[in-house]
């Protein structure tokens, strides 16, 4: 749900678990494994095999996919486990966007950012090497925000604007 407002329901993504203990019972698995697994001095079956494969389209993300969409796709991502520890923990955790803006066009920015800007998410921290870029992203849409300076290890702020 995070992507399609990213991308303004113009793209269809997916992201299925790969498990070989899908396809067969874990002692099956180890049994068939265990000369292999001896010869290789390694364990070549078990849940630190399994892997998450991102599709667009129904085509493999990290080939098919531009670098923002990429992006999108891992920040939605990571919204989604924010939503998921909101629910199970009961209180809003806190969300940081470290260099968020990188590879992710315009409109992409501005959905991002209003969506972590309304009450859904709690406190946000945004952290950019382009302080004017922030400013003009939030003016943009609205929002007050803290700015906070770092130069040389010294904090300058809280700016209100």
């Amino acid at each position: 749900q995070h992507y399609l407002y990213l991308s303004e329901d113009a793209e269809r993504v997916e992201l299925v678990y790969d498990s070989q203990l899908l396809q067969d019972d874990f002692v099956v698995l180890l049994k068939k494994s265990t000369e292999r697994d001896r010869i290789l001095e390694r364990t070549s079956i078990g849940i630190h095999k399994d892997d998450l494969q991102f599709s667009i389209h129904q085509m493999p993300m990290k080939k098919f996919g531009s670098q923002g969409q990429q992006k999108s796709f891992l920040v939605a991502l990571k919204l989604a486990q924010y939503s998921f520890l909101y629910q199970q923990k009961g209180y809003k955790p806190l969300l940081l966007l470290d260099d968020i803006f990188d590879k992710l066009d315009e409109k992409r920015v501005h959905k991002l950012m209003q969506m972590v800007s309304d009450n859904n998410f709690g406190q946000v921290f945004i952290t950019d090497t382009n302080a004017e870029r922030m400013q003009q992203i939030f003016d943009k849409i609205g929002v007050e925000v803290a700015i906070f300076s770092v130069h040389k290890g010294q904090v300058d702020g809280p700016h209100k604007r």
